[in-house]
């Protein structure tokens, strides 16, 4: 059966195999604005687009759905109307990877034309209830409402030499974003509309696909369709409510007490990369660090060897469950610590844990035991170096500070409204950058103290594999952040691994220090 509808302003034809509108967007149509954080599972936004004007999730909709429909994606904006939208997003930082903003933007493009959000009186609770369908693990969301704002009250141009960027060196910017982000990033509109570099995005169309097959190796096909059917997939398993602090407190009388549990990365990119035989693999990192999560990804190296055995050009894709099966999590950990911060931290074994709890300072023992689970890693954001820096600062009486062993200082603390950090990490280079990556970092901490964590039963199986049940705090949830970045003439060092943890340090204290994170759950 033939499908006909309206693609962002011309008549298109496909055939009706079952495909979701994500898939015919993408790999029929070449469509690469339109990006797949979650399918199937419809939960992360990143795949939205307007149909007869409204949003929706392209993941989970049939191309049967849309017979005789309009649809619109980014692309297919009229370029005054994306160029608005990506000089707002550029002048506050509403962006940093790029990979969840198409979708957000397509969003907000339909909330703007109906005339529902403009309102400064009403436009917050517009926004968050507009942003309940996304996930942005970025930007920690206040610049993406900021960035709305800007557009509504009538910001408007063409291109990174509008008055938004006028006055910055996007340069300089993008070094801090680098520093910020660990591994080489972009600033501009391009990366606002979903044009970083991502690798799922730029395989060659005649590349054979590879997933993983579920027994460990991986299933190859011509399409993304066909390799996914050969594989053998577990289905997730749902229902499983509360969360497993799997390690038991060091003995003894302590002062404080911390107990943690596994916990995802939850990068919305998932692992992909591509590459021809005899060449160099596409890096997995795209335009974004994930926050470590992807520096031991396989996707690279089974790329370069499948090139190699098939003779083609091959492309690598993880799905969302397979990125939560496969990647590296924060390890678990339980620490106990006197008031002088001498104490023992007891931690799933991990290789380089112990040098990164001590460099927390205090005088902690480290423990490290076995655990059936997921593997874990130091790779991560502070893993090991934030529990013990957070443990130590919530000895004094606040606001809570942290230093971070490059050097980055913060400070932070919550009066019951605001979440207030400062932060000192050398040359700004770019305060918007800066403000930007810290205010992530900050709904980061939050997240992570309040509802994040990794449903993991007594065998080591990962019980939940969709994204919404990770527990990442949504837009309406996240309190508003102020960042006040000290001027420096000092080099340049990282400062949001700083924040990160005075930031979980003083939500910690605004809770009472119970034992167990999540201390919501």
């Amino acid at each position: 059966m033939t499908i006909s509808f309206e693609l962002d302003g011309r008549p298109v034809e496909t055939s009706d195999d079952g495909s979701t509108l994500l898939t015919v967007l993408r790999h029929g149509f070449g469509v690469r604005s339109v990006k797949d954080g979650c399918s199937p599972q419809g939960q992360c936004g990143c795949c939205t687009v307007l149909v007869d004007g409204r949003p929706r999730v392209s993941c989970v909709t049939p191309v049967r759905r849309v017979e005789g429909r309009s649809v619109l994606t980014l692309d297919g904006l009229p370029a005054r109307e994306r160029d608005a939208w990506a000089d707002a997003f550029v002048a506050v930082g509403g962006s940093q990877c790029g990979f969840c903003t198409p979708g957000i933007l397509m969003r907000l493009h339909a909330l703007y034309e109906g005339g529902a959000g403009i309102d400064p009186d009403t436009q917050r609770e517009k926004l968050d209830g507009a942003l309940l369908a996304h996930l942005c693990r970025c930007t920690g969301w206040q610049t993406v409402r900021e960035a709305y704002s800007l557009r509504a009250a009538g910001h408007e141009g063409a291109g990174a030499s509008t008055a938004a960027a006028r006055d910055r060196d996007l340069g300089a910017a993008a070094r801090r974003a680098t520093i910020e982000g660990r591994t080489a990033q972009q600033v501009g509109t391009a990366v606002v509309l979903g044009e970083g570099g991502f690798a799922d995005d730029t395989a060659p169309e005649d590349a054979l696909v590879a997933v993983p097959d579920g027994r460990g190796g991986w299933a190859v096909a011509e399409t993304l369709a066909e390799a996914r059917a050969e594989a053998a997939r577990p289905p997730s398993r749902r229902g499983i409510t509360g969360a497993l602090q799997p390690v038991g407190s060091p003995a003894g009388e302590w002062y404080r007490t911390l107990r943690t549990t596994w916990v995802e990365p939850a990068y919305l990119e998932t692992d992909a990369s591509w590459c021809v035989p005899g060449g160099e693999p596409a890096s997995a990192l795209g335009n974004g660090g994930a926050f470590g999560g992807k520096l031991s990804s396989p996707a690279a190296s089974v790329a370069r060897r499948l090139a190699d055995e098939y003779r083609r050009p091959v492309r690598v894709l993880l799905s969302r469950e397979d990125t939560i099966r496969m990647g590296p999590k924060r390890p678990p950990l339980a620490i106990g610590v006197d008031r002088h911060g001498r104490g023992v931290c007891r931690v799933a074994r991990t290789p380089g844990i112990a040098a990164a709890i001590a460099s927390a300072g205090g005088d902690l023992r480290v423990e490290e035991i076995d655990l059936p689970g997921p593997v874990t890693s130091v790779d991560l954001r502070g893993a090991g170096w934030a529990e013990a820096a957070v443990v130590l600062a919530s000895l004094d009486d606040g606001p809570d500070e942290v230093r971070h062993p490059e050097g980055g200082r913060a400070r932070a603390w919550w009066d019951g409204a605001t979440l207030h950090v400062r932060v000192s990490c050398g040359r700004p280079l770019d305060v918007t950058v800066l403000r930007s990556y810290c205010i992530g970092a900050a709904h980061m901490a939050v997240s992570w103290v309040t509802s994040e964590s990794l449903l993991v039963d007594e065998s080591g199986a990962i019980q939940d594999l969709t994204i919404r049940s990770l527990g990442i705090v949504k837009a309406a949830d996240t309190p508003v952040i102020d960042i006040e970045v000290e001027e420096s003439e000092d080099e340049p060092v990282n400062g949001s691994d700083a924040v990160f943890a005075a930031v979980a340090a003083a939500v910690w204290r605004s809770r009472g220090f119970p034992q167990c994170w999540p201390t919501d759950g």
